[in-house]
């Protein structure tokens, strides 16, 4: 197991946010809170749910009402009374599907209740993690952008020393045009880093409903343990999803299968003649004959078979999929970390006493200035390097435990 402690504190940068800013977990909260893909989903689950309570009950009732016997020819034509066949009948007659079948609709219908829970839990967690990356690469950019507004300041003092040599007499005039020459190539870095704020804050934005969402407090400290996200590969949404669609496949097999068993239909009528003839009482039951099931019945339950083993080996596929995924995540998670332990022990210290050692040259005349500038550029870049391999390690634990972790409450 190893831990990650995301960053110190928030630097804190002009804002024209209406709204409070928003820590991690606040941003998380109001994403779960405001996002309409989420509500989408609880409808849908909860349209299965309303479907489930009609899945495997009787058919209604049919009220059939009708003529029968009425001459349209001969000397009784048109008339309800000459003819003793004459009747107007009334009836109702109920279908019953036979018991396998009703069974299997019910738990076709249990199953899309769970497809669309286990859908719920999917988008649920995409909101989390997209809305979770949004802040931290806000809450990266801001830091990284904040190392850029250091090093044009720095400049600035770097400004002020050429100018004095120039009036010495101790410098070149072209060596004037160095310090803006690097200005501008941090121009083009700063304009890069508030592009990529922007995009992040528009992100956070569409998960939050935060029009200009601000970030605040620092990133989360998470534990990364290898063992148990393994162990709980099994229990992720999108396998919960596959099962659930399983469910409904072996549904959909019973039901294929049930079709072999006949349904039947009771009726009841009631006929009303002419009084000098006397009324009619008629009831009766229809059955299915499936008697041909090579050709009706066999070929859609092999093919329903078909398409149930089909989900069995997607479910594999998927889980095979998320293991690797997993595992592929695990080894970059552990290569930035060495990336960014070397940038903080090794890398800006180094470029750091590189960068006074110049500046004490050129002070003292004995290096140009060319060649300190491009020391304190590299130690500007060293600094945000060292940032963005945060931003990595930063990412990979929110990924890493959002996407492979457990459920939350």
């Amino acid at each position: 197991m190893y831990s990650v402690l995301l960053g110190s504190a928030v630097i804190a940068l002009p804002s024209t946010a209406l709204a409070d800013p928003l820590t991690y977990a606040e941003a998380l909260t109001r994403s779960a809170a405001n996002a309409p893909s989420l509500k989408a989903r609880a409808v849908s689950t909860d349209a299965a749910r309303s479907s489930a309570i009609a899945a495997g009950r009787l058919p209604d009732p049919t009220l059939d009402l009708g003529v029968s016997g009425f001459p349209v020819t001969g000397p009784n034509a048109g008339s309800f009374t000459r003819d003793d066949f004459t009747t107007a009948t009334i009836g109702f007659s109920q279908q019953f599907p036979n018991l396998a079948k009703r069974h299997a609709r019910a738990e076709r219908a249990t199953a899309d209740i769970g497809i669309a829970e286990a859908g719920e839990l999917v988008e649920a967690r995409t909101v989390q993690l997209e809305t979770a990356l949004a802040w931290i690469d806000l809450y990266y950019g801001e830091r990284r952008l904040a190392q850029l507004d250091l090093l044009t300041a720095s400049l600035d003092d770097l400004q002020k020393t050429v100018t004095a040599r120039l009036a010495s007499g101790s410098a070149r005039p072209s060596q004037a045009l160095e310090p803006e020459q690097l200005r501008a190539a941090v121009a083009d870095r700063r304009a890069e880093m508030v592009a990529v704020i922007a995009q992040a804050r528009a992100r956070l934005a569409r998960y939050t409903g935060d029009p200009n969402p601000e970030v605040l407090g620092d990133p989360p400290m998470l534990d990364v343990d290898p063992a148990a996200l393994r162990a709980g590969i099994d229990a992720l949404p999108a396998l919960r999803a596959q099962d659930a669609r399983i469910a409904g496949a072996d549904a959909d097999v019973r039901l294929a299968r049930a079709d072999k068993r006949p349904d039947w239909r009771v009726g009841a009528s009631y006929g009303r003649r002419d009084p000098r003839f006397g009324d009619m009482a008629s009831v009766g039951v229809s059955i299915d004959l499936p008697l041909f099931a090579g050709k009706r019945q066999n070929p859609k339950i092999d093919a329903s078979t078909s398409m149930a083993r089909g989900s069995r080996l997607d479910r594999e596929a998927l889980r095979r999929e998320l293991a690797a995924a997993l595992e592929a995540d695990l080894a970059d998670h552990i290569m930035h970390h060495e990336r960014w332990s070397n940038a903080r022990t090794t890398l800006v210290p180094l470029a750091k006493r590189r960068a006074e050692l110049d500046r004490d040259s050129y002070a003292a005349g004995k290096l140009d200035l060319g060649t300190a500038l491009m020391s304190t550029l590299a130690l500007a870049e060293a600094e945000v390097e060292t940032l963005n391999r945060e931003a990595d390690v930063a990412r990979d634990a929110i990924r890493i435990t959002i996407t492979y972790g457990e459920e939350r409450p």
